[in-house]
């Protein structure tokens, strides 16, 4: 799933897909800047990003899904 993201538009239209050598590439060029410390680090706050949209977009059906009973109902 991330691989299909990172190979999808807009990166794919300019670039062309990205391949497993260009990833690895890249996985090293981050683990070069950033350090191996800070890699898990970085992935823990991006996972805990998504949990969290994961759970607005939650709330924010539930929500939705009750105003639809509330006016059903009335």
């Amino acid at each position: 799933m991330l691989i299909d993201a990172l190979t999808s538009a807009p990166i794919g239209l300019f670039l062309g897909p990205l391949g497993t050598q260009e990833l690895l590439i890249i996985l090293l060029i981050a683990v070069i800047i950033f350090g191996g410390r800070k890699i898990p680090e970085i992935f823990r706050g991006f996972g805990e990003g998504i949990r969290e949209f994961k759970k607005s977009m939650k709330d924010e059906e539930k929500a939705a899904a009750e105003k639809t009973e509330e006016v059903k109902s009335s």
